[in-house]
């Protein structure tokens, strides 16, 4: 198995990682939104547009 974030081998004590600066690395990742588990109720959906269609309009915009 190979880490999903470098591609080396993974090492038994970081699992499925290399290393923990892998392991850190992707849990940087879950923490800052570039990873998201799909739902397919229609009520998350909903409820996720309300909470966007409430925010204050400079909060939507990029950096």
């Amino acid at each position: 198995m190979s880490c999903p974030i470098c591609s080396k081998p993974t090492e038994t004590a970081f699992r499925p990682f290399c290393s923990k600066r892998c392991a850190d690395v992707d849990l940087g990742k879950w923490l800052g939104g570039d990873y998201a588990v799909a739902s397919t109720d229609p009520e998350d959906f909903e409820k996720a547009l309300e909470e966007i269609e409430r925010l204050p309009p400079e909060v939507d915009k990029l950096h």
